[in-house]
């Protein structure tokens, strides 16, 4: 099938390519037009057939909500509008709605995989109606990991950002755990290699995981991460995980504590962040900041 896909950035470039792998036609735009396939979003439409399908991958906020706008102008009735950004889920309804007046269908994509997507697939959460996630579905099926697992209809509108909402707050938890672990083993004289305690913990233990392995890449590349200083950003999704608790009086110590330890690292240089942000830098190309 042809889409349509805004913003080619870290994430975007990389999905165009694993779609254009799986056979399908990719036009892409981008304001940097290095990268882009055409000039403007009109453009991009106007070399779509219908019933066009334009996947949407730009920073939340204003800029999402811009380009939507834009679409609306531009696509016809039976055309769906993906936003596979980090929007808040809020947002989503909002954005069906507009589109609705004008019957064009929206699905919201919670998108995880970061730099590593392009190899080892994307994980997809989605939500919308099912005449327009069936539209999007080869797609979605192109993006996901290989497998049984990897994707999911979440549910209605906006489910799809909740659902990678949530993963992202149980994310910022278990960073912070592997964190604070490692901080204790180098703070103690008894144990004389962390580096490898940690690669120790690769088989056979619970807490094996991808985070694990990119912890032990992350001090291959630097073993005391000596070269990082002690500070994480945060993205916006840990935020609203702690609002929609309290909203729905859902008691979250754990990913509430480690929003807030990440609010505590721009205040000192804390050596759990160094951990956090080598994390954040492995899985997702963050940027760091050097010591």
């Amino acid at each position: 099938m042809e889409l349509g896909l805004v913003g080619l950035g870290k994430m975007g470039g990389n999905m165009r390519e694993r779609i254009r792998r799986a056979g399908h036609t990719v036009i892409g735009y981008d304001r940097n037009p290095d990268v882009a396939d055409v000039g403007s979003l009109e453009e991009m439409v106007s070399q779509l057939k219908g019933p066009r399908v334009v996947w949407v991958m730009v920073p939340a906020g204003a800029p999402t909500q811009a380009t939507i706008d834009e679409l609306a102008g531009l696509l016809q009735p039976g055309d769906v509008v993906v936003d596979g950004g980090n929007s808040r889920w809020s947002d989503d309804e909002k954005h069906a709605v507009e589109l609705g007046l004008k019957r064009i269908g929206f699905v919201d994509c919670g998108v995880s995989g970061g730099i590593w997507g392009l190899e080892q697939g994307y994980a997809l959460m989605y939500g919308g109606d099912e005449d327009s996630v069936a539209k999007v579905q080869p797609i979605f099926d192109a993006l996901k990991p290989e497998g049984e697992f990897g994707a999911v209809h979440a549910g209605k509108v906006g489910a799809g950002h909740f659902a990678k909402m949530v993963h992202n707050g149980i994310e910022y938890a278990m960073m912070q755990a592997f964190a604070e672990g490692w901080e204790l083993l180098e703070a103690v004289h008894s144990v004389t290699d962390v580096r490898e305690v940690f690669r120790s913990w690769q088989s056979g233990t619970v807490i094996r995981s991808w985070l694990l392995d990119l912890a032990v890449k992350a001090l291959d590349d630097d073993e005391h991460l000596e070269t990082l200083k002690g500070y994480a950003q945060d993205s916006g999704e840990g935020r609203w995980t702690v609002e929609a608790a309290i909203d729905n009086a859902v008691p979250l110590p754990a990913i509430t504590a480690s929003l807030f330890a990440r609010f505590a690292s721009r205040q000192e240089d804390s050596p759990q962040m160094k951990m956090i942000a080598a994390l954040r830098n492995q899985f997702g190309g963050h940027q760091v900041e050097k010591a």
